[in-house]
């Protein structure tokens, strides 16, 4: 029988993960990037490729954040339905962050192919399924909106969607073409890899303690080194830490766990997301569930897994899995467990900040940092090669204060969220 522990799979299913020593001493690069995340090293190789040198300074290792931690998804668009973002910040806008979005998983897969990332990617789409009629109105609605502005998304029912879920508790489920999976630690991993390979300098364990403006540029400084740039980009995200700038005011944390089975054996398991898709519910606190390379089962949920007991976990997966895959009964032996921190904004819309000349910073990936963080950095690099041309980027930059009592609400959600896995591990909601 599998122990079940702390750990993250996708550590284990990674073989090249690199390891950078701490900065010491001073440096100087055209482009210092503080977070070695997608964001930060998407930005430095499209950087690399633009002729500017680059000093990636990284408070842990690469991957060590909501990268590495992350389930995986490589999705499309944004938490908010079109015609809501549409409402959010106007129709140009909005066509502008969708079309940028929409396109994402493409740049995704392009940039795994370009520098032949290993990373266990599929390519056959996610499925966003309806746990209740309310959630698959929800769908019919969100596929309309795709539809109308052209993007390769359908909605399966009946038969097809059970044959594509492999299960008979989903009302619907959304395929949108676009999309797919990796491991998100093998794809940070072969980023870093290529940035270094290209000749970017990348430091770990260097987490940074100030940030300030000097005659010709910026000064980054960490416990035993600094950095000299004309540019900076933060691309820290939910993982910022330190005193040295508020991009954290701007955001609240949120968490995510993930629990992994060990590899599935036996007839019952060969139909469960045989197309090989990502997918999450449309539960308030939803659920994800994916397949990794060895067929193991994946589920994951909002909440942080460090506040509960080992027990606690396997009891919420243990309920998950039988609700929506009965077939495979008390078979299943859960592996390993992991969270994440996810940088979540009260709108769900994604934040760019340029807050002084030379220095550029992004939050509020809202869950979806694959694809956003990717795209953002290439944004980012795009915007500094081309003389501070803003049409580089997805959204305009954020202007005005930050919304008050972010910790506040951080407590709020993740109480609320105890009490939801506490609910569905008792059968009272599920």
């Amino acid at each position: 029988m599998a122990q079940f522990r702390q750990g993250c799979l996708w550590e284990q299913l990674t073989p090249q993960r690199p390891i950078h020593p701490p900065l010491t001493g001073e440096r100087s690069a055209d482009v210092c990037i503080i977070g070695a995340g997608f964001t930060g090293l998407s930005a430095a190789l499209q950087l690399l490729e633009g002729g500017k040198s680059v000093c990636i300074v990284e408070a842990h290792q690469v991957g060590h954040g909501g990268s590495g931690r992350n389930v995986g998804l490589v999705n499309a668009g944004t938490w908010v339905a079109p015609d809501d973002l549409d409402k959010a910040l106007g129709s140009a806008e909005a066509t502008r962050l969708n079309t940028a979005l929409g396109a994402a998983p493409s740049l995704v897969f392009s940039t795994i192919d370009k520098y032949a990332i290993d990373c266990q990617d599929t390519r056959t789409g996610t499925l966003h399924m309806a746990h209740n009629a309310k959630g698959l109105d929800d769908l019919r609605s969100r596929v309309e909106q795709w539809q109308r502005r052209g993007a390769p998304v359908e909605l399966l029912t009946g038969k097809v969607c059970e044959d594509a879920c492999g299960t008979d508790k989903i009302a619907g489920a959304v395929l949108d073409h676009r999309a797919g999976t990796v491991n998100p630690m093998a794809y940070v991993s072969g980023l870093a890899l290529n940035v270094v390979k290209k000749g970017g300098e990348l430091y770990g364990d260097s987490p940074v303690n100030g940030l300030r403006r000097t005659g010709d540029g910026w000064q980054v400084t960490t416990e035993r080194g600094s950095v000299r740039a004309e540019k900076v980009i933060i691309a820290s995200n939910a993982y910022t830490e330190g005193e040295w700038t508020d991009i954290k005011s701007h955001i609240f944390a949120g968490y995510y766990y993930q629990v992994a089975s060990t590899p599935l054996q036996g007839a019952e398991q060969a139909g469960i997301l045989k197309g090989g898709q990502g997918s999450w519910d449309t539960r308030t606190v939803l659920s994800s569930i994916r397949r990794d390379v060895d067929g193991r089962l994946v589920l994951g949920s909002l909440g942080n897994a460090g506040n509960y007991p080992l027990w606690f976990i396997r009891q919420w997966a243990d309920r998950i899995q039988q609700h929506y895959f009965p077939q495979l009964g008390n078979k299943v032996e859960w592996e390993c467990t992991w969270t994440g921190r996810i940088g979540f904004t009260p709108d769900h819309l994604l934040r760019l900040f340029e807050p002084a000349p030379g220095l550029l910073a992004a939050t509020g990936f809202n869950g979806r940092g694959v694809t956003t963080g990717t795209l953002v950095g290439k944004c980012f690099a795009d915007y500094l090669l081309g003389d501070n041309d803003a049409r580089a980027l997805p959204v305009s930059f954020t202007t005005g204060k930050a919304a008050a009592g972010n910790s506040l609400r951080s407590l709020a959600y993740e109480a609320g969220f105890s009490l939801y896995h506490a609910g569905q591990c008792l059968r009272v909601v599920l």
